[in-house]
């Protein structure tokens, strides 16, 4: 009577031998083809031998800044923290999208902030005003850190709406919030970062009705928050807002998204 062959180097043999049958129950694939395709390997219990395979790519994590142009804690998360993660970070991994607006209420006194990083906390006053309002057809804007910041949002948001291209328009809003005026640096930051954009186009959509409905549009972004702000910077990530999300994206927002990232 012949030896009997060890189960195990009969696999082993299929493996390595093409056309020699298969291991299997379901895998009707002769052993060449087996790394062929990710279906094929998993029927053929071969996933970890066939190292041709890549991973099917993750989703990006997603995260919304919700901000103010003027408000301190504001431009140092978007130049500290967000435009770093940007620069280092693949393009697969993290998506951005920037609202913005701001507080929705504006009161008589001074704003509250606070920390070496002050959030801009929404004021606290019996006499609180919002921050938008329809006058005879038109909207209008009050904002937090007064017309300077309402104009800085509005450039920033008509920056986005002309260049379409994250990618394009991302640094020059880095120039912006990391230069001395967000509002008279436009034409020196286009230049730098993006010379291909009219400055014109811009300043027309901000003079215009199509800058007060863009406006409109951020307004609406951030009364439908869940929940609703507190403050600004509020960081939104794949969809939620929590405290310690909060608290680890202004701490390391870079290690945050690779720890998300799967």
């Amino acid at each position: 009577m012949a030896p009997a062959v060890p189960l195990a180097l009969l696999a082993l043999v299929a493996l390595l031998a093409p056309g020699l049958g298969v291991a299997f129950p379901g895998c009707d694939y002769p052993a060449h083809l087996w790394c062929s395709s990710p279906e094929i390997a998993v029927a053929c219990q071969a996933e970890s031998r066939c190292a041709n395979l890549s991973r099917p790519a993750a989703a990006p994590v997603e995260l919304s800044l919700f901000y103010e142009s003027l408000c301190p804690a504001c431009r140092w998360f978007l130049v500290q923290e967000l435009f770093t993660a940007w620069l280092l970070l693949p393009a697969e991994v993290l998506s951005i999208t920037l609202v913005p607006y701001g507080n929705a209420e504006v009161g008589t006194g001074p704003s509250r902030c606070r920390g070496r990083s002050p959030q801009c906390r929404r004021p606290c006053s019996d006499r609180l005003v919002p921050q938008e309002r329809n006058v005879s057809g038109k909207w209008q804007f009050q904002c937090q850190h007064g017309p300077e910041e309402c104009l800085g949002n509005m450039i920033e948001t008509c920056l986005m709406h002309e260049a379409k291209n994250f990618s394009t328009y991302f640094p020059v809003i880095f120039c912006l919030e990391s230069g001395s005026s967000v509002t008279k640096n436009l034409e020196a930051c286009l230049q730098v970062y993006a010379p291909q954009l009219d400055g014109g186009r811009i300043a027309a959509c901000v003079q215009g009705d199509t800058g007060a409905a863009l406006m409109h549009r951020n307004a609406q972004l951030t009364a439908a928050l869940d929940p609703p702000h507190e403050y600004v910077p509020w960081i939104v990530i794949n969809g939620k807002h929590t405290d310690e999300l909060q608290e680890q994206a202004q701490a390391s927002l870079l290690g945050l998204i690779c720890r998300l990232y799967q």
